[in-house]
Order: structure tokens, then sequence, then C-alpha cells
């Protein structure tokens, strides 16, 4: 790459290195743009392996100014979001953690555990490790206050019945449903529960030891205990949230553990002096990066989107990072209040600190030995695939096709991706089949590559648009192009590149399900892939997964199909309120159940509309009694 011409300027912003497709490989921010710049253009044996070789492969420079520091950091983020550059740090989370949850925004709030994107009207405490520790938390708690954990269907199927269910009978449930507690007091119950959780739990163990007093001073025995129950239960739930400070100190406590090639970190969230969730996570160091740069850059990546816990007061790091006062600024901006950057010599933050880096190393020692097993067993399938097949290269990029219909009616095909040997979900794709009605896997297989092929022809030529993106889907060939299915589909898939003239450009094969035989073009007997090889296992698992992903597709269709079906062609029924009828009954086996005067209940739902549903599943004389 030749240093770019034309005067860079020496104000704040982001820099983005491209390769010779247009894509992103590289996304970087500086205080000074040309002086960051230039300094990638020095002599190469100067330069850090990795940084070299970004620098290889890269065939162009763009850069966007902003105004100041804080600017180009946020700048710098979204557009690592927005590229995933493959040169960058990546924070890897393959763990979807689970959190304690209670919906604050219902009329009866539910508790229940919940993992993914924050919701709106909804409480959230943890992270926890295990969701074995949030179903422990709970137990206890629901014993002291029992508010419903069930879900929507089941509390209007018993809310319907008048009978509760077993959690009301052994006293974990205050039975909302059949009216058992009034607002007032299940909203108490709910405001004890998440004081307890927020670590606010004095006021409520002071009430329950007092009311234990009264009760035994007036010789209710049976009520005393009841209270005594309750104390001993959310005794034991804060036990497991460690106390490692004052009770008016929210910090967060990050540690880290790294080699050349990659850092563990884990986070401990304490709140109101209580360890409340632990999260922990693996950093590939694709970048040269120093320890200080590595730690402003989790601490850039953790917070650049609201944690569901918020920010804290104070964020303990291992040691000072790159541009301290730059990062409080923005953590106090994002906040709307002080937040401090800290870094504990001594006392019981230093304590907690070396306990929550040894966390750290332990992650990272355990991610080394999966590691090494995983990394190799995939670079060994590659080269293998790449000699059993003849690929000019080994496959880096391997794309499977599977169909999948009943009878012919809700005909599709799913395509889904392995890069480097592990799934890549955002390019997975699903098809209709649109060409032809009734069964022949032949004519849909030949349908789904055509489209696809077609589609990367269409936009492999196209120019780069001003954000660095293609502007298509399919704008990346595979370099293998594998088919469910045995020499009938080989040679539709065949027949299709080649009549789209990239038959030297990309390699097919085919795997059959009934004996695991791998067919290639030009040969009429099968290729021997030996068994238990990693090269097979990998084959195996993107054929299931082409499998699973079809079948899922096909399976939404035909359900949405039945159930349009059903309720299609009612006045005043649309798609949204099909869809709210059946959540407010809990099925559609109950909704044609119903009987008028439970669907006149519905107050959103029109008298007229009412009535014809109910007509749609009874005659004429049964709504005439």
């Amino acid at each position: 790459m030749q240093r770019p011409s034309g005067v860079i300027p020496e104000t704040p912003g982001s820099y983005q290195f491209k390769d010779g497709a247009g894509r992103v490989i590289y996304v970087g921010k500086a205080n000074n743009l040309r002086a960051r710049i230039n300094s990638y253009f020095a002599k190469t044996e100067s330069l850090h392996p990795r940084t070299s070789s970004m620098v290889g492969a890269a065939q162009s420079v763009e850069w966007i100014e902003v105004r100041n520091e804080i600017e180009a950091l946020i700048l710098e983020h979204s557009l690592i979001n927005r590229f995933s550059p493959r040169f960058n740090i990546r924070l890897r989370d393959d763990k979807s953690y689970p959190f304690l949850a209670v919906t604050v925004d219902e009329q009866w709030p539910r508790a229940m555990v919940m993992r993914g994107r924050k919701r709106k009207g909804t409480r959230y405490f943890g992270p926890y490790p295990h969701p074995w520790a949030i179903h422990e938390t709970l137990d206890l708690l629901l014993k002291s206050f029992p508010i419903r954990t069930c879900s929507a269907a089941t509390f209007k199927q018993h809310e319907r019945l008048g009978r509760p269910c077993l959690l009301f009978h052994i006293e974990k449930c205050s039975g909302p449903c059949v009216g058992s507690v009034d607002d007032e007091r299940y909203k108490s119950l709910v405001d004890d529960f998440l004081s307890v959780m927020d670590g606010d739990s004095e006021v409520v163990v002071s009430r329950l030891e007092q009311q234990m007093t009264e009760s035994s001073s007036a010789q209710e025995f049976e009520r005393a205990a009841k209270y005594r129950d309750q104390l001993e239960a959310i005794k034991l739930a804060l036990e497991r949230q460690q106390m490692v400070g004052e009770r008016d100190e929210d910090l967060d406590v990050i540690g880290i553990a790294e080699d050349e090639f990659e850092a563990a970190v884990q986070i401990f969230y304490v709140r109101k002096g209580r360890v409340v969730g632990r999260k922990g996570f693996i950093v590939d160091k694709v970048e040269d990066v120093s320890s200080e740069a590595l730690v402003a850059v989790i601490v850039e990546r953790l917070y650049s989107e609201a944690p569901i816990l918020g920010i804290p007061k104070v964020v303990v790091l291992p040691f000072e990072p790159d541009r301290r006062e730059i990062l409080e600024q923005w953590l106090t901006q994002s906040r709307k209040a002080k937040v401090e950057i800290r870094v504990p010599f001594r006392g019981d933050k230093r304590e907690l600190h070396e306990l929550v880096t040894q966390n750290a190393k332990q992650e990272l020692n355990r991610h080394r030995l999966r590691r090494a097993s995983d990394h190799t067993a995939r670079s060994r399938a590659l080269g293998e695939l790449q000699d059993l097949l003849g690929l000019p290269e080994a496959p880096l990029r391997i794309e499977c096709y599977d169909m999948a219909h009943l009878q012919g009616t809700d005909y599709v095909g799913s395509m889904v991706v392995l890069e480097d040997g592990l799934p890549l979900k955002r390019d997975y794709r699903r098809f209709k089949i649109k060409s032809f009605e009734g069964n022949d896997d032949y004519a849909a297989m030949r349908e789904v590559l055509t489209r696809r092929l077609t589609a990367y022809i269409n936009e492999r030529d196209q120019p780069i648009n001003e954000r660095g993106e293609r502007p298509g889907k399919f704008s990346y060939a595979p370099q293998l192009l594998l088919v469910d299915g045995g020499k009938g589909q080989l040679g539709v898939a065949e027949q299709v590149v080649r009549e789209l003239g990239l038959e030297h450009e990309i390699p097919v094969a085919s795997l059959a399900k009934k004996l695991e035989e791998v067919f290639v073009p030009g040969r009429s007997e099968p290729v021997e892939v030996p068994r238990g090889s990693d090269a097979l296992f990998m084959l195996q698992v993107i054929r299931d997964e082409a499998h699973r992903f079809a079948n899922r597709f096909h399976r939404e269709l035909r359900g949405k199909r039945m159930t349009k079906s059903e309720l299609d062609g009612i006045s005043g029924l649309g798609p949204a309120r099909i869809k709210k009828l059946i959540a407010a009954f809990g099925g559609m086996s109950q909704v044609k159940k119903a009987t008028r005067d439970q669907l006149s209940e519905l107050k959103w739902l029109p008298k007229n509309t009412a009535d014809a549903v109910y007509l749609r599943f009874h005659s004429s004389s049964d709504a005439t009694q």
C-alpha cells in the first residue's frame, strides 16, 4: 500500500484501512490524524508483525474528522460495530449470561430468569455465572415474598379456570390470578423483593423481626414461626451476595489476565457494597497493543452501550489506562454524574481486585486448553478438506444448502456459512421457493443456487458506497459450495455454477446422508473421507446446521399459514389483533373454546369482531343459545 495522497488533517478523528474488495479491515482513532496515519508508513521492519500484516492487506485508507477526542472515541466504536474489522481487538463473549428480572411495568409483576437484550419496564439483577445460582436465590426469596413467576399465558389460563397453580399451594405465589391478594399487598411484596435484591435489606429485615416479636408476644406462634422462616430465607439469599465494601458503594471491578495473543477479562458488579453479579469474556489481541491501551479498549467496549446495571460511580482497573482523563470525561458524560477510574494499591479494594484477577487467570488457562483443542481441530479439518477434495486453497468460507417442505407445500431453502470452521450466523440466508409448485428437490436447489450466485455476480462488481460497504448481501464467494444430497444434487450445483461461468472460481461438493458419502465433480465414486476424521465431522456439522435452519424456516411458514387459515377473513381482525388474541387466551385452541362473553371482555376487541370470531368456531344455533 502506498502512502495516501493529499494532505492529511492534523485534527482528531477516526481512520479506516480497507482491502482490495473495499472491506474495512481496521478502524482506529487519533488526536492527530496526520501523525497517526503516517506512523503506519514507517519502515516495515519497525512495525509489529500484526501491524505489518494489516498494512500489507490494506489497499487504501480513509479518515473522518471530528471536534475532539471523545467524539473520536464514540465514532471509532460505532465503526467497529458496523464493520467488525478483522484486525481490530475483538471482545468475544460466546455466553449469554442470565439475569434475575422483575417485570415492574405489569399489573402483577413477575420474577423470572432472562437472557439477551435489556427490555424497558424490567428491573435486572446480575448477571450470574450460572442459571442455578439465580434459581436458588429466587427460590429462597419466594418463601418470603411470594410474587408470581408464571408466564402470561399460564396466568390467564388459571384466571379463567378460577383455580391457582401448585406454587400457590406451597406458598411460593400469593395467587393474584384468583384474587387471593390485592394490588396494595402485592405491590408491597414486589417492593420488598426489589429492596432485598438491591441490597437495601435492613428496613425489610427490621420490619419482619418486629412482626415476629409482636406475634410471639401475642402468643401467635404459627405467625411468628412464619416470620422466622422468612428471615432465614432472606439471610441465606443475602449470604450469596458477598459483602465487599461499604453499603453506599457502587463499583465495577475489572480483572485482566493476558498473553501475547489473547486476554481473559472478569468483571465483578458491586452495588450497595455487595457483589450482585459477574461476567467474563475473552479478548482477541489481533493488533499490537500495550496493556494500558488494552485496558482502555476494554473500558470503551464495556460501556459504549448502556450496561444493564448502569455505569457505577467507580471503575476499578488493574493499571492506569491510556487517556484516563478522556475516558473519565466520556463515562461521566454517559452516566450524567461523576465517574472515577481507580487503580487500588492497598486495602480492601486491592484484595477484591486480586480476587477478580485470579478469576481471570483461571479463565485464561481454561480457555487455552479449549482453544488448543478447537483451533487445532479446525485447522486440521480445513487442511484435510483441501487435500481430499483437491481444492486450490483451504476452504476458509464454506456454504451449505438444504431444502425443506411437506408434500410440496411451504417449500424453502437454507444457506448456512462456516468461516474459519466456525458458524457465521449473520451470513445465514433463507429462501422461499417461487418458480414452481409441487415436489421437486432438484428444481428447488437450482432456484436457490441460481438466485444466490446471480446475486453474487451482480454485487461483486458494484462500487463501494460512501460507508465502505458493498450494497448487497452476497458480495463474497464461497471457497467450497456444499449441497445436502448425492450425485443428483451435485449435478444441479455443478450445472448452475457452469452456466454462470463460475466453475473455475467456486468448487462444489455434496454430502449424502445415508452413508455420509462425499461426491465431487468428475468422479463417479465418492471421495474416501476417513470415518471419525476432523474433515468429515466439519462437513457433518455444516450439513446438519443447514438441515436445522431449513426445517426451522419451514415450520415458521407452516405455522403462520395454519394460524392465518383459521382466523383469516374476519372483519376487523388484522395480523396484530390475531397475535394479541392468541396471546390473550394462551393459544389457538383456547380461542376456539372461548365463549362470547369471554371474547367480549377484551376491551380492545370491537363487539362485532368478537361476535365474528365466536361464530367462526360455533354454529348459528350455539350462538343463539
